[in-house]
């Protein structure tokens, strides 16, 4: 469902993603973590057609995404990291105009929507009656759910989705990708909150500094790496292997 060869960004002769190359079959929840400026954001960037590549090729759902970008964009649903919204829209003019770009009838969209709505503990009135600048966080990030999958993507492709979300609604949205990911959809799932991917991911896909340094399920993972949790072993390949002592260090010139 995703293929990746090779691909490459470089911003003014800096190389934010080096030549990756990923495999991602139908139906599989995948873990991309890396660092702080590891290339995440830029590579989920690419793959919605938002940053074209220096080099190297990547296909999505059976579409290239140089020479088909277009059919790209319709098969990708993305919950970016900033949630930025048309804040002068009510969320439901928000919603209708990403159905209209994704050519889906107004009856259709609203009746997808009132489903979205009434599993996200939303109600019509606040969709209809308020301008998402004076949603909360939680809600906004709600709406940005919603409208990556209003058009039933077969790749979506979340950026820190959990960011702002309640309890309840984090494990509303963690049980929803997974029957997503059972009815066959592919799910490339960014985040630093390293449990969650422990539990929710079949898959863990580790960059840093552009380049793949990991790839593999995370029992496997950390099996073959002597039974320590993936929070350490990502610590250790990408760097932060001191950290804890560094912490330590530093709070003691705290003390009185």
């Amino acid at each position: 469902m995703i293929s990746l060869h090779e691909l490459t960004k470089v911003f003014a002769g800096s190389t934010a993603v080096d030549r990756l190359s990923l495999e991602i079959p139908g139906g599989q929840i995948v873990g991309f973590l890396g660092p702080n400026g590891a290339g995440k954001s830029t590579t989920l960037k690419m793959l919605t057609g938002m940053l074209r590549p220096t080099s190297g090729t990547a296909v999505i759902a059976g579409h290239d995404l140089l020479t088909d970008p277009l059919a790209v964009k319709r098969s990708v649903g993305f919950v970016p990291e900033s949630g930025a919204l048309y804040e002068s829209l009510t969320g439901l003019e928000y919603l209708r105009m990403v159905a209209a770009l994704y050519g889906l009838e107004t009856g259709t969209a609203d009746a997808r929507i009132r489903e979205f709505i009434q599993f996200f503990e939303l109600t019509w009135d606040t969709l209809t009656d308020k301008l998402l600048g004076a949603y909360s966080k939680g809600m906004r990030r709600k709406v940005v759910i919603i409208s990556s999958l209003l058009h039933n993507p077969p790749v979506i492709l979340f950026d820190e989705p959990l960011d702002g979300l309640d309890a309840n609604a984090a494990v509303g949205f963690k049980t929803l990708i997974q029957t997503l990911a059972r009815q066959g959809r592919t799910i490339v799932y960014s985040s630093h909150i390293l449990d969650v991917v422990e539990r929710v991911c079949d898959r863990v896909v580790i960059i840093n500094q552009g380049r793949l340094v990991l790839d593999g399920a995370p029992e496997a993972l950390c099996a073959a790496h002597g039974g320590i949790p993936l929070e350490e072993i990502f610590t250790r390949l990408t760097g932060g292997g001191q950290l804890k002592e560094r912490a330590e260090a530093f709070a003691k010139t705290f003390e009185a």
